[in-house]
């Protein structure tokens, strides 16, 4: 049986019609993957991207902390260049032990 093609829009009030039955069944929980189809979730995920920003997209999860989000930035800006720093430290020393018997 060939389901029905979501929208972007769709989407959005599946996750805010569950938030809303769940809270009206007195759960205090926000809607999760397993609440759904295979299909909506697939729908979901393509338009709204991971679960958590899908949430977020809905209007039922906060917005995240951005500064948490440039923090992470910086980490991994900071063990990028530590890295790129081991590389060329490694390659020196390569170059300058590595080449004693070629002459």
């Amino acid at each position: 049986m060939a389901e029905k093609k979501l929208t972007r829009e769709d989407c959005l009030a599946l996750l805010r019609d569950k938030y809303e039955l769940l809270r009206g069944e007195g759960v205090e929980r926000y809607p999760q993957r397993s609440d759904f189809s295979d299909h909506e979730v697939v729908a979901i995920k393509a338009f709204l991207g991971p679960w958590p920003r899908a949430l977020e997209a809905a209007g039922i999860k906060p917005l995240r902390d951005d500064d948490r989000a440039e923090r992470s930035r910086e980490k991994r800006i900071r063990a990028k260049r530590r890295r790129t720093a081991a590389l060329k430290e490694a390659k020196k020393n390569e170059d300058t032990h590595g080449n004693i018997g070629d002459a």
